[in-house]
């Protein structure tokens, strides 16, 4: 883990930068009491952060908060995904 301050990181971004893509932990710390951690994004994390996939996730919910659900026996798991 490296902490480091937020001057440190806006003079050297490229160099915090790499040491995240290579799992490096970095936390910036920003005055008395804020710290931030610098984390690559991946694909998987571009996928959740999509406003229409976020509408269907709660758009689910609600369903399911309003018993609007179907219950699948574990047998018709595998018929059910195309397997």
């Amino acid at each position: 883990m490296l902490v480091i301050s937020s001057r440190e990181f806006r003079d050297n971004q490229k160099k915090y930068l790499d040491l995240a893509d290579e799992n490096q932990q970095v936390i910036i710390q920003r005055g008395k009491g804020k710290a931030y951690v610098l984390t690559p994004i991946g694909e998987r994390d571009k996928y959740f952060m999509d406003p229409q996939v976020m509408d269907d996730i709660q758009e689910g919910i609600a369903q399911y908060h309003a018993g609007n659900t179907t219950k699948v026996d574990k047998a018709d798991f595998d018929q059910l995904l195309g397997l």
